[in-house]
């Protein structure tokens, strides 16, 4: 039987996993208002308005993919659908926390974030530091919420955790991060090769491990088993 049910373009499908995106990681963020107000004002200036949400988007496209038609009918407020949004915010709450850092003078040191004064130039090095380090505890609490841990179980609830933790610790993300600094302060001259071998294996770390956790989250959500899992890995 062929599927007739209508089709949505790739730009109007990123564009509606944004928005709920956006409106999980409001209702998962304390607002502007909440004491301490700088510390909180920090927090929400660097998510919002956010970039691509593409790390949230692969984890909503892997949990479709293996779901399939059910998909749609998860998609109601409670679902599983909703269910891989908050996957896929927690991967974006670690996302923007990873930006705040980089940013900082001991790291990056750029001024400048999606077109404004990255966090540390709007609120100063301490409370973007303390923002980051914010953004970061609060994507693992949203994994650990009641209701998500009962809708996916505590097998899968701790699977989930466990995805993001190896991906943002020393052996992905932040180790990645390490990489980079010390790429940076090497002179590679007439070592082209290994300099190449290098940048890889940081962006590899770096960048790639979130992108794997996001697809991996997105397949637990959906109940994946081990062979859809490995697929997800190796598309990511």
């Amino acid at each position: 039987m062929s599927d007739s049910s209508p089709k949505t373009s790739l730009p109007a499908w990123l564009a509606q996993v944004s928005q709920m995106v956006d409106e999980a990681l409001d209702d998962l963020m304390p607002s502007g208002s909440a004491t301490p107000q700088a510390l909180h004002m920090a927090m929400r200036y660097s998510v919002f308005p956010g970039g691509k949400r593409l790390r949230p988007a692969l984890a909503v496209a892997a949990f479709e993919a293996v779901c399939g038609p059910r998909a749609t009918a998860d998609a109601a407020p409670g679902g599983r659908h909703a269910l891989a949004i908050r996957a896929g915010a927690a991967v974006e709450l670690v996302h923007c926390y990873s930006l705040i850092h980089d940013d900082l003078p001991c790291m990056d040191d750029d001024d400048m974030r999606r077109g404004r004064p990255s966090c540390h130039r709007a609120y100063g090095e301490a409370i973007a530091l303390l923002a980051g380090d914010a953004l970061l505890t609060l994507a693992f609490e949203s994994l650990a919420l009641p209701e998500l841990v009962e809708a996916v179980g505590a097998r899968r609830a701790g699977l989930l955790v466990g995805e993001l933790a190896g991906a943002a610790g020393s052996l992905g993300m932040a180790g990645g991060q390490a990489l980079e600094l010390a790429i940076a302060e090497q002179s590679w001259s007439g070592r082209l090769c290994e300099a190449a071998d290098a940048v890889r294996r940081m962006e590899c770390m770096k960048t790639g491990r979130l992108f794997e956790a996001a697809a991996r989250m997105g397949g637990i959500v959906g109940g994946a088993g081990e062979p859809e899992m490995d697929e997800l890995s190796r598309f990511s």
